[in-house]
This record gives structure tokens, sequence and C-alpha cells, in this order.
């Protein structure tokens, strides 16, 4: 059995934890054993990991990159556990891997930058670039991701692996189920649904300028289906009330299983200011939804503009309502650019093709570290 010992930020509603839920259910159960290191959990993905079987640590905060006692604390695990190998995400993730791969003498050491940052100090970058001479590869899960750590890192490019992230294939979803739920929601038979979803965390995600390009485009028979959760929900439901439009937002929290709701929306939104991948456009091109999404980080690799939807500036909501309306006024279009969405989904960001490239990785590097035979 294969240990892996994954190292990340929160285990809350993000797409990096979603992505740790997707490889555990995804590569060979009875070839890999996992736990995960985090700095806090909780959660319904939380919960389904631990489903899993697997076990989750949560040591606290960082108040630095380099804060030994949290390093202290991996050491211990490492020294446990004896992990092959060690898989650290997001910037407190790489350093856990970083340092605690190399101190303790892990045999296989994997960063994987999921941001593509915005104004990352250069103290941050240098540490990056120091954590990444300890690793066997660097993970970027875009080629804008993959651009940044060659350019910005300047990383070696024989060390950086493309990895897209990948998401399950949606359930069919009856049209008894999906019009009870409308009922439920209260969205009418003429109503035309926005579609959206992530972490309320505005200032990246930006839910309140899509509510702004609601406010601006014709047709008032619109809603808003947003879901998710976060510390910023007040605040986004504040704006819905000052903008009169209040009625039209529809907030479901977070949701586990998100395929019924996809197959309420006509359109999906994701108005981000910047983004590592943008896990849920990919959701939505599975469902043929097509997508107006800002044209930032892995958005502008995900989303096609003109084919499979359309990519407008970050903070521009009358850009957002100008494409909206275009979808709205155009059922031709809409289902043209949603198919197209989904073939290109289909062949580049589905969770099984995910997971089979990190079981690739895995299995490549053990086999050169002389952990598993070469012949298997």
């Amino acid at each position: 059995m294969i240990r892996i010992l994954h190292c990340i930020e929160t285990i809350a509603t993000g797409g990096v934890e979603q992505v740790r839920l997707t490889v555990i259910r995804g590569v060979d159960k009875s070839k890999y054993e996992h736990k995960i290191i985090c700095t806090w959990e909780g959660g319904p993905i939380a919960d389904a990991l631990k489903a899993e079987g697997v076990e989750l640590i949560p040591i606290g905060g960082f108040k630095h990159p380099l804060q030994w006692s949290k390093h202290k604390a991996v050491l211990k695990v490492i020294q446990e556990f004896k992990p092959h190998i060690i898989h650290g995400a997001i910037f407190e993730g790489m350093s856990m891997a970083a340092i605690g791969g190399k101190l303790g003498k892990v045999p296989v050491v994997i960063l994987e930058e999921t941001s593509h940052p915005v104004g990352r100090s250069k103290k941050a970058i240098f540490l990056q670039r120091l954590f990444a001479k300890t690793a066997d590869k660097v993970i970027g899960i875009a080629p804008s991701v993959v651009r940044y750590l060659e350019e910005i890192v300047k990383l070696p490019k024989s060390k950086i692996l493309l990895i897209n992230n990948g998401v399950s294939l949606p359930r069919k979803v009856a049209e008894d189920d999906q019009k009870l739920l409308k009922e439920q929601l209260g969205i009418q038979e003429a109503d035309f649904v926005i579609g959206s979803a992530g972490r309320f965390y505005n200032e990246v995600k930006r839910f309140t300028d899509i509510l702004e390009a609601i406010k601006i485009v014709k047709k008032k028979k619109v809603k808003f289906l947003l879901l998710g959760q976060g510390q910023d929900q007040e605040l986004i439901e504040k704006k819905a009330i000052d903008l009169g439009i209040r009625h039209q937002l529809i907030l479901t929290g977070f949701q586990q299983d998100t395929a019924p709701f996809f197959s309420l929306m006509n359109v999906f939104c994701i108005a981000s200011a910047h983004e590592g991948f943008g896990l849920v456009a990919a959701e939505a091109m599975l469902h043929r939804l097509p997508v107006v999404a800002t044209r930032v980080g892995g958005l502008a690799d995900v989303v096609v503009d003109l084919e499979t939807g359309f990519l407008v500036p970050p903070f521009s909501p009358q850009s957002i309502a100008e494409k909206i309306q275009l979808l709205m006024e155009d059922e031709a279009l809409r289902i043209k650019m949603g198919e197209a969405g989904y073939q290109r989904a289909i062949e580049n960001y589905t969770a099984e093709r995910y997971c089979q490239e990190i079981d690739q990785l895995y299995t490549s590097l053990l086999k050169q570290k002389g952990i598993i035979p070469p012949g298997t």
C-alpha cells in the first residue's frame, strides 16, 4: 500500500479540497492510503473525506510560512505515518510538504500551485522558488499557472507538469425532480436563470458584479441562482437589496449534489477577480451551459471566447450584462455554445482524466525512486 500525505490549508467548501476528494475517490483504493494535514477542517467536504476513511489532521493556522511549531507537527505525522509521497497544495500546503518532505526524508515530494497569484510578494515568490528545490515535480493546474511558475517563479520547465483540474460527470436529473425544485425555489417557467457557485469571498469571486449586471439587463424575469456559502453572504444579500433585486436572488447554501441546481440554469456566470482554474466553469460546461467568465487566470484557458461562452474584463458588470443579454435573446447560440463547452470539458476536464494523470505521476516518481519495481 502506497501512503500519501496531502498538505493543504483549510478544508471548507473550496475547489482545492473538492479536488482532494475527487482524487481520493478516483484513484485505486487498494493501491493508496491517504491522510490529510490541514490548518482547519469542517463542513460537508470534510465529512465526505472522513466517509472515505481519510484521517484529517488539523494543526491550526500559520502566522508565517516558516512557523517552526507547525512544521514540527507535520514532522510528527511524517514520523508516524511514514508516507511514500507528500503532496502539498496552496502556499501553506506547499510549505508543509517542502519542509516536512525534506526534513522528514519523504521519498517523493510534489507541490501543486492551485492559484494564479495576483500581488504575491517578492518574498513569497522567493520562498516558493526555495520550496520547489525540494520537489520532484511542481504541478500547475492550468496553462496560465504553468506560465506563472515558469516566468515569475522561474522554475525549470523540466520540474513543472501541467495537470488540468477535473470534475465528476454530472448525473441526469429527472424532469419531475427539476419541476419540484423549481417550485421549491420559486422559479417560474418564464424565468431566465443565471447561475453561479463558489465560496462567498466577494473580494475574489465578485458575485456583486453579477448582481449589478442583472440590474442592467433589460428582461426583468431573471433569477440569479447562487450556490455556496461563506463569510460575505450578508454583503451579497445587502447588495441585492440596495439594487432592488433581492427577490431575484436565490441562495441555496452549499450543495454537495449540484446537478439538480445546474439543470435549472440557462447561463452560468463566473466574475472572479483572479482564479487559478475555475472548477465551476468546467462543471457548468459538463452541464452544457454557455459560460460568461472574466478573462483572468485559468478561466481564460477553460472558457474559449465566442465558442463555449464569452470572456469579459474583470470588474465590469456592464460587459457581463451585455453578454447575458445576447445569450438571453438567442436560444440557438446558447445551445451551440453549451454543446461546444460540453465537448471541450469531456476532452479536457473530467475527474477520470485528472485521477489517471495523478496516478501516472505518483507511479512514475515512485518507480524513479525505486519504491515500486519498474515493471509494475
